[in-house]
């Protein structure tokens, strides 16, 4: 441990950020971000239309990668003129609004991996979000869930997918801590959010050849686990070739599943064959090849390596960079901001900005709905505690990054009945009794903590047997008819039909809440400068700015508010004292009538005998005016002190915020300013009204020290604006009057 000597860097050291692991770069072991210098150059020379050279290697020296992207991937009819283009005309054309997109890409897919990163060298992290504002295939955003629980119990899952669908995510994502789980869990997530909302497409992470099973089943409509890599050993190790997976996607695909290859930055470098070259490189080989294979998209931005490409410099930037190339090669993007990305706050949220601002088909490749301890995918950037914040800042932005608010009835309304509705499968198909018990813990549960023990051992056993028989999408969906829940199996039904239909296949292919496809042909991204492109605007932007936590003005104002005080009477116009003993009180021209509590609930006549007792303490007297013309604290206190007979005043507007002031002095300046009124006690008032005598007697007293609590204004600075508003509604162009209190100084 090191140890410092200065106590700021004592304290810094102990900061969430200093928890990471940062080294510097290492380009023999592919620990650098960009260019490395084993980095191939960009070329390309094509005989006969086959493909002899490519970024420096003639067609004999290719690896089985090389030879995928340059038979598979590359546009050989756009080839030469785009590897001929200057990378920073392309990169100039990336964020020229009078350039489309599609003119980008008809050049970039002809672009060699090496091409492409040659590109991006010319652009800042601002300049590839404006990139990905264009290039992003699907007009509209959307983003992805993952929905598990630590205890499988599936009661709990189909509840959280449930609200999932009805936060609005497109997509729903589960996986398994004991992998013979996986056919229930799948079959819970299925039912949950068809009852959150028709049309969420579903996948269970697992092992291919069982994910796939499960698609046959029905009971997942996409996948994403199909994992590939930029260098050979790296997919050798995994018993794969870009050509295996390329018919794994046609598999899925023929089924009418949806498919997304998994890459990222980093993964080579992990398992030890980076083979010098840098991360993104290495990623935007494996882009080329999942075009080349024709997946529909790709689940890339580091995903769960991102710890490694932040360790190094410029990592999030290269992250950015690989989102963007995916984009420009017309691919669906899910954007990663899934797995934990930092032990910083700051940290973790800049680097969503740089996918959350632009958009992306995916904000995140998993947000995590459940809390972290249940995120069977090693945690979650951010889960179900996150939710408001990130629903608020949508709302900040007026940016649709895939959340809507919702609120407590119909999210509880909505979890129970997918709870009901997975039970009644269970009863149903006969397997493992879901108790009411259950259903209702599941209906308010914030993790699997909250969910009585299951019998894991039985609930795998029935899931064996259920993989194994015949039942399918259409049990299913008998199943929850027979039981009552026909509008759920009415909405897995359409699921089916609409995996025969096969439309949801088109490039980046979604459902909207009446399962309509929203894809890259009929959503096509229209961005061509301001005022162009998705706008969030109208019903979706009614949408996303109506949080719960919002209340109506008024709300603030009328907590404040009440009968006006019977011992605050008004009897004519305020004289110019002429008593050198007295203090002048002067009050807002809502105090103890409009308004009759501080901002910190204190009411207006504790607050006077506070004030005025503090006075008597030391002898003196008080006279309260009321000032009606200016509801401003300085005009206050500068009107009550040329009242004042000592030249001495207290001003103070009905919010509390007062000040001491002193006949002569120029409004602005005073003697002592409390504008801390949410921190001001009764104690406090009594202090304030005693240093003002103690001026009158032409004392230096200390100042009255008050706490200073730096979150008040951004606690309370909209209550404080309302209030004041409120008191400007009182101001009347007229002389101050007296104003006789009825109280007794307890002195």
């Amino acid at each position: 441990m090191t140890s410092h000597q200065s106590r700021r860097f004592a304290i810094l050291a102990e900061r969430d950020i200093n928890k990471e692991t940062y080294v510097e770069p290492w380009p023999e072991a592919g620990l650098q971000v960009v260019d490395s210098p084993f980095d191939p150059p960009p070329s390309l020379r094509v005989e006969d239309g086959c493909v002899v050279e490519m970024d420096g290697k003639r067609r004999a020296d290719f690896d089985m990668l090389d030879l995928f992207i340059a038979d598979r991937a590359l546009d050989l009819s756009v080839a030469e003129e785009a590897m001929a283009t200057p990378s920073r005309e392309l990169a100039r054309m990336l964020v020229d609004i009078n350039v489309s997109a599609g003119e980008v890409r008809r050049l970039v897919v002809g672009c060699t991996p090496a091409k492409l990163c040659d590109v991006i060298r010319h652009m800042n992290v601002l300049e590839m979000m404006m990139g990905l504002t264009k290039m992003r295939v699907r007009r509209t955003p959307a983003n992805q869930a993952h929905v598990t629980n630590w205890r499988e119990n599936p009661a709990l899952l189909a509840a959280d997918a449930a609200e999932a669908g009805l936060r609005g995510f497109a997509e729903v994502e589960t996986t398994v801590r004991v992998a013979r789980a996986a056919p229930f869990n799948a079959l819970s997530v299925l039912v949950g959010t068809q009852t959150g909302r028709g049309g969420v497409l579903t996948q269970c992470a697992v092992e291919e050849a069982l994910g796939l099973r499960l698609g046959i089943k029905g009971m997942t409509s996409y996948a994403e686990t199909l994992s590939i890599y930029g260098s050979e050993r790296s997919f050798v190790d995994g018993d794969d070739t870009p050509w295996s997976k390329a018919f794994l996607a046609a598999s899925y695909a023929s089924r009418g599943i949806k498919i997304r290859f998994t890459s990222g930055t980093g993964s080579e470098a992990l398992m030890g064959y980076a083979e010098g070259c840098s991360m993104l490189y290495l990623e935007a080989r494996c882009l080329l090849i999942t075009r080349g294979a024709g997946s529909q998209g790709v689940q890339n931005g580091s995903i769960s390596c991102i710890a490694l490409p932040e360790a190094l410099p410029g990592g999030v930037r290269a992250v950015l960079a690989e989102n963007l190339m995916a984009a420009m090669l017309g691919l669906e993007v899910a954007s990663g901001n899934d797995a934990l990305a930092s032990h910083s706050a700051i940290r973790k949220t800049a680097k969503l900005m740089l996918q959350f601002i632009p958009g992306t088909d995916f904000i995140t490749s998993g947000y995590s709905a459940v809390p972290k301890r249940d995120n069977m995918f090693g945690g979650g950037n951010y889960d179900a505690e996150d939710f408001d914040d990130w629903t608020v800042i949508q709302r900040d932005m007026q940016v649709n990054a895939g959340i809507r608010p919702v609120n407590e009835e119909e999210t509880l309304a909505i979890r129970r009945k997918a709870a009901r509705a997975i039970q009644a499968v269970y009863a149903e198909l006969g397997f493992p009794e879901i108790t009411d018990e259950e259903v209702e813990a599941a209906a308010v549960a914030h993790s699997s903590d909250d969910m009585p023990e299951r019998d894991l051992v039985a609930d795998i056993t029935a899931a064996d047997k259920f993989l194994a028989g015949d039942a399918n999408l259409l049990t299913v969906v008998r199943a929850l008819h027979a039981r009552g829940f026909g509008d759920v199996a009415a909405n897995i039904l359409e699921m089916g039909r609409q995996r025969v239909a096969g439309d949801y296949l088109q490039p980046s292919g979604i459902f909207d809440r009446d399962f309509r496809v929203r894809s890259a042909l009929n959503d096509v991204n229209d961005y061509a400068g301001p005022g162009t492109g998705y706008r969030l605007v109208g019903a979706d932007w009614d949408a996303i700015q109506r949080i719960p936590q919002a209340k109506p003005p008024h709300d603030f104002i009328d907590a404040q508010v009440g009968a006006p005080l019977r011992t605050l009477v008004e009897v004519g116009p305020a004289r110019v004292g002429t008593n050198p003993n007295e203090i002048v009180v002067a009050v807002g021209p809502a105090f103890g009538k409009g308004l009759i509590k501080t901002i910190g609930e204190l009411p207006h006549d504790r607050v006077l005998e506070s004030l005025l007792t503090g006075v008597a303490e030391e002898g003196l007297v008080a006279r309260i005016v009321k000032v009606h013309h200016s509801a401003d604290c300085a005009a206050l206190g500068h009107v009550g002190a040329r009242l004042s007979g000592s030249g001495i005043a207290v001003g103070i507007q009905s919010r509390g915020t007062t000040v001491i002031q002193k006949k002569g002095l120029a409004p602005l300046n005073n003697l002592e300013l409390f504008p801390q009124s949410p921190s001001l006690t009764l104690e406090i008032y009594q202090k304030i009204g005693r240093n003002a005598a103690r001026y009158a007697k032409g004392l230096a007293p200390l100042p009255v020290g008050v706490k200073v609590d730096n979150t008040a204004r951004l606690r309370l600075i909209v209550k404080t604006t309302l209030l004041h508003r409120r008191e400007t509604e009182d101001v009347r162009e007229q002389p101050p009057t007296e104003v006789i209190f009825d109280w007794e100084p307890d002195v």
